[in-house]
């Protein structure tokens, strides 16, 4: 297999992590996500904990202003732009799946770059968030919807609109026709794509 990028943007409770994985896995290829924090961390000087702290945030607050005011970064720009630089170093580097972290926007000028869109049914997502991930929430729909709107704040924040829109990726699937179907979908599209 030649080189490729795989980024993944996901709506909650969709399976994009656990689909990034097994992609991952099935390639022969490094997982990213999480352990994305670890390289940023390095990257940065900040340390982990406060990248988790700071990690897809946001800032609209007050503070915000008087920051921009100032011309100093909030922490979770400052995070983004390490972050930035990590991405685009595992994408000289290496084949690899990333997930999320506005990955795909933060490549959009790079070459053997798969974008990928996992989305699902609300009544499917939040079953998916109750038994497979074991959250507890009071209203699993308020919940989902609520994750979804933090990332879609997120990626519009630092990159553009393009969230979940179709146009906007290589190939969008909804995750409904099971975990490991997804995986298989997806899998078969890079190496179509590929010419394998």
């Amino acid at each position: 297999m030649k080189k490729t990028i795989i980024t993944i943007e996901r709506e909650y409770g969709s399976g994009g992590r656990g689909i990034g994985k097994k992609i991952a896995e099935k390639l022969g290829i490094k997982y990213y996500d999480g352990e994305l924090l670890s390289l940023v961390a390095k990257e940065s000087g900040y340390t982990e904990e406060f990248i988790k702290q700071n990690d897809q945030k946001r800032t609209q607050s007050l503070l915000y202003h008087l920051y921009i005011g100032s011309q100093i970064l909030p922490a979770s720009d400052m995070i983004f732009i390490a972050q930035s630089r990590v991405i685009k170093d595992l994408y000289n580097k290496e084949s690899c799946v990333i997930v999320g972290r506005c990955a795909d926007y933060v490549l959009r000028d790079c070459d053997d770059v798969i974008k990928v869109f996992i989305h699902a049914p609300l009544e499917s997502r939040m079953e998916r968030v109750k038994n497979g991930y074991g959250e507890k929430a009071e209203n699993y729909k308020a919940y989902v919807q609520k994750k979804d709107k933090s990332r879609i704040a997120y990626f519009n924040y630092f990159a553009d609109d393009s969230w979940g829109r179709a146009d906007a990726y290589d190939i969008t699937v909804n995750s409904d026709v099971g975990i490991d179907k997804t995986v298989d979908i997806i899998v078969d599209y890079i190496k179509a794509k590929q010419g394998e």
